[in-house]
């Protein structure tokens, strides 16, 4: 009797932990399927597709440099056109309208995009607008209700899985103690084993049914292979001087750059003579065979003795004293 109450139990147990997985698994199939049709039904202005990789600045100087309004060079530096200086000519869009302002606020001087990206407040402010208004289109990502720690669904769940612990130790004791007899009773202790595993698989389980309902990044996916209309129409000479310059956020400055922080750099290095230093510090072995060569024997020309007396001018030798001789 003993083995059919414990299959009947780990039977129910089971029942209940993998139905309630299989909800879990239902509801979360159900929001990732609403997810993705969101995502697939958005039309994407070319600049919002641009900003949500973070490529809108690059995508406003493309249209720049196609319309004319500037020229970038091998070296990332962007200078002016004569129709980028016309006050009259503005783009449309806001984007490239304000990377244009920041443009001719350095004007004459070369500048970089990623320089006016990261340093230009105006700009980053035009920028930051848009994102705000076009963030708003989007979908909102579905989410699982979060289980708050020390609330009544936590303690809960936390007893729940104390009180699931305690059966399954003790139907497999009780399972293994067990004396079945006749097909029924041993059929009943099958059961009972296979419930025991099914419970103890059931974490596996879960974390089976979370990776398979994971929604990802469809968004990304889908945004990973477009690119902004202007980018496309570049050569790729333009396209190679445009992510040069996008890139370059402290070589071409513009006119952040102080005038006078070049010349106060040459008066701190003057004392420095590199010519003076490369001489003074690089070993030249005909040096050492050069000073070898003054101290040769029989050349005395340099170093004659001084036998002469160190006598002041007017101070003649007096009389010879013959006590201080010796004997």
């Amino acid at each position: 009797m003993l083995p059919l109450v414990l299959a009947a139990s780990v039977f129910a147990v089971a029942l209940a932990v993998y139905g309630a997985i299989g909800l879990r698994w239902r509801r979360r199939a159900r929001m990732r399927r609403a997810f993705l049709g969101l995502v697939a039904a958005l039309e994407f202005e070319p600049y919002h597709a641009a900003a949500l990789k973070n490529e809108e600045s690059g995508a406003a100087a493309a249209e720049l440099l196609l319309d004319g309004h500037l020229d970038i060079d091998a070296e990332g530096a962007v200078l002016l056109t004569g129709t980028g200086r016309d006050p009259g000519r503005i783009p449309v869009h806001p984007l490239p309208a304000a990377l244009l302002e920041a443009l001719r606020r350095h004007d004459p001087e070369p500048v970089s995009i990623g320089w006016i990206e990261r340093h230009d407040a105006e700009y980053a402010a035009v920028r930051f607008a848009h994102r705000e208004e076009r963030k708003a289109l989007l979908p909102v990502r579905p989410r699982l209700p979060v289980v708050k720690e020390g609330s009544l669904r936590a303690c809960c769940g936390c007893v729940g899985v104390v009180l699931l612990l305690v059966c399954w130790i003790a139907a497999a004791e009780l399972l293994v103690v067990s004396r079945p007899h006749g097909v029924l009773e041993w059929a009943a202790s099958g059961v009972t084993a296979l419930g025991l595993g099914l419970l103890l698989y059931a974490e596996g389980a879960a974390k089976a049914v979370r990776a398979r309902t994971e929604c990802g990044d469809p968004l990304g996916d889908r945004l990973r292979g477009e690119r902004h209309p202007a980018v496309e129409g570049l050569d790729e000479r333009q396209r190679l001087h445009l992510l040069r310059s996008v890139a370059d956020h402290d070589r071409w400055p513009g006119i952040d750059r102080a005038v006078g922080d070049d010349e106060e750099e040459d008066e701190d290095d003057a004392w420095w003579d590199e010519d003076w230093a490369a001489d003074a510090y690089r070993y030249r072995p005909s040096d050492e065979f050069a000073d070898d060569s003054d101290d040769e024997p029989g050349d005395d020309s340099g170093d004659e003795p001084d036998n002469e007396p160190d006598n002041e001018p007017g101070d003649e030798p007096g009389p010879r004293d013959p006590s201080r001789d010796g004997p």
